[in-house]
């Protein structure tokens, strides 16, 4: 008889055990996942952390930070994102605004990666913060191969639309028959522009660089109640229409490729570069005229404290609306600026522009000289700088007056402008601060219709880095 053999018993089970964490401890058990190099148990604890609370900012940072380890910079800029708006304290969204720039940048975005830094200068802790942003900000610029450039400005103004001081035509001295209407006299209103360049890097090199960029500029006029009625008034006296707002509008649009490259010694920084621009100039709603230009420049840094900009220019207007639109418009421009001992910079332009145009009015030469100081220093809440501006323009033909006629010795014009811009750097918010400018001037000449006076005050937004 056979035995029976005996069958061992199947071991019992090991009891599974759950334990219970708090959300301090779990925040705790994260922080220690990521330090230990265990990215992936972080973000497990993160989202059962998120489970119980979508707005909690802490678990969101740890959960971006996370993600950064594992390599996945996408979910890590989205988590950070998270955390920034969700955070309670300067601190907690300069933290996640910092690790999102970072993660934009290693995910190849840094135009993303720029405006992240500009939020962290939002909330930087210290004006050290603010330097190593500018300088982190400057070294994005180099990588980034778009570049944007917006200003904006806001000018009440005595004289919006560069009109005469007296509605009375006066030439050479000699009050004519004729009499300004009302889109030929100074009137007062508010002037709005804004000025954007848009440029893109097609190729760079250690001693070269080639962009394309494009620029639109538009300058919208307000006039205000007691200019619309002075226009009014104006309009019945001469039988003609009022003038609407739109009138005293003008928009400017280009298109340019620029090369630049070095030029001598690396040491000596010398450069030089050569540009083509296509553009469209519109004014009062209708298009002036388009434009084909050729540029070039030539800079030499004389010293260390010296440098010389030599440039000019070639323009052939197309499509005019009027005669005296069309033609040629020739530039020579030099440009010298001078670092100061005390670290203020002073600027010297001369620029001469020669117009030949289809019509006697459109032809001249005008020299202008622009001097310009930097102060290095703040005054107070703000950085300063002063500019003065002189201009001679001469037309030698020139067709005016009641009943029209050549003026004897052509058209001279001679003016003169100061200003001064406040750079209010303390009151920036994400790297842009208002810029305040105060302008006043005067524009002499032999036919009152191009006498004017103009003092405005505009109200501006500027980078500060």
């Amino acid at each position: 008889m056979q035995a029976d053999s005996a069958q061992p018993e199947p071991a019992a089970a090991a009891p599974r055990t759950e334990q219970h964490l708090s959300l301090d401890q779990a925040r705790l058990l994260a922080a220690h996942a990521l330090d230990t190099g265990r990215p992936a148990l972080a973000v497990d604890v993160t989202q059962g952390l998120l489970a119980a609370n979508s707005k909690d900012s802490m678990a969101w940072y740890l959960q971006a930070a996370a993600q950064a380890q594992l390599r996945s910079p996408d979910a890590a800029r989205r988590a950070a994102a998270r955390s920034y708006r969700t955070a309670a304290d300067q601190a907690g969204k300069f933290r996640a605004a910092q690790l999102a720039a970072q993660q934009a940048l290693a995910a190849e975005r840094p135009t993303l990666a720029q405006i992240w830094l500009r939020r962290t200068a939002i909330h930087a802790p210290s004006a050290q913060s603010e330097i190593r942003i500018a300088e982190d900000y400057d070294r994005l610029r180099q990588i980034n191969p778009w570049r944007f450039r917006l200003r904006s400005e806001l000018r009440p103004s005595n004289n919006v639309n560069n009109g005469a001081d007296s509605t009375l035509e006066v030439i050479d001295g000699v009050p004519t028959l004729g009499r300004f209407g009302p889109r030929s006299v100074a009137l007062a209103g508010i002037v709005g522009v804004i000025d954007t360049t848009l440029t893109r890097r097609l190729q760079q090199s250690a001693r070269r660089l080639t962009t394309l960029s494009g620029r639109a500029y538009v300058q919208r006029v307000a006039l205000s109640s007691s200019a619309q009625a002075e226009a009014a008034a104006l309009a019945e006296q001469s039988n003609t229409s009022v003038p609407r707002n739109s009138e005293f509008g003008s928009t400017y649009g280009d298109l340019t490729l620029n090369h630049a490259f070095a030029v001598g010694p690396a040491e000596r920084r010398g450069s030089a570069a050569v540009g083509l621009t296509l553009g469209t100039a519109w004014y009062g709603g209708e298009k002036s005229y388009d434009l084909v230009r050729v540029s070039a420049r030539r800079s030499w840094q004389l010293s260390s404290q010296l440098g010389l900009t030599i440039s000019g220019s070639a323009e052939e207007r197309l499509d005019p609306r009027s005669s005296s639109q069309d033609g040629q418009v020739f530039g020579l421009g030099l440009h010298l600026r001078r670092d100061l001992n005390n670290g203020n910079q002073m600027d010297i332009s001369l620029a001469l522009r020669d117009a030949q145009a289809g019509h006697v009015n459109g032809t001249s030469t005008t020299t202008t000289l622009q001097l310009t100081y930097q102060f290095s220093e703040r005054i107070g809440p703000a950085r300063i700088s002063t500019g003065l501006i002189l201009g001679q323009a001469d037309y030698p033909q020139y067709i005016a007056g009641f009943p029209a006629r050549f003026l004897a010795d052509g058209r001279k014009d001679q003016s003169i402008y100061a200003d001064i811009n406040l750079l209010f750097e303390a009151y920036d918010y994400a790297g842009f601060a208002p810029n305040l400018r105060l302008r006043a001037g005067k524009r002499d000449s032999n036919h009152n219709r191009f006498e004017s006076r103009d003092i405005s005050l505009s109200l501006g937004i500027e980078s500060t880095f």
